[in-house]
């Protein structure tokens, strides 16, 4: 049974950093592409981050560029999101998810966890 449990979220004031940590187990980690998404009430779940099976490549979505880095650790079956210059809008639950190929539908989700930041 595959797992993906979040942590790390919380309340910050704007200007602030989180770093969130995603723990994977039942799978294969390495093998799997891994992504943050968020969605914020009454808004659709969007797409923040992504890396590669090995970490060498990473892509953002424009809005947190340059404030946001996602990083893995394989050995450990986690990933990370460091999270720097917070905004308000930032504010929202963050997802992690897992997919095996590059195109498609990512195939597990955790449960989320909820990121407040204060104006």
């Amino acid at each position: 049974q595959v797992q993906l449990v979040e942590s790390g979220g919380g309340l910050v004031q704007a200007g602030g950093s989180l770093r969130l940590s995603c723990a994977a187990s039942g799978l294969t980690f390495s093998n799997y592409i891994m992504g943050w998404f968020r969605q914020a009430p009454g808004k659709e779940r969007e797409f923040v981050a992504t890396i590669t099976w090995s970490g060498t490549n990473s892509y953002y979505a424009d809005s947190v560029k340059g404030r946001f880095t996602i990083s893995r650790d394989n050995a450990k079956n986690t990933v990370h999101l460091q999270m720097n210059s917070l905004k308000p809008e930032d504010t929202a639950v963050y997802y992690c998810a897992a997919k095996t190929g590059t195109s498609g539908k990512y195939e597990f989700w955790g449960q989320g966890t909820q990121v407040t930041v204060s104006s």
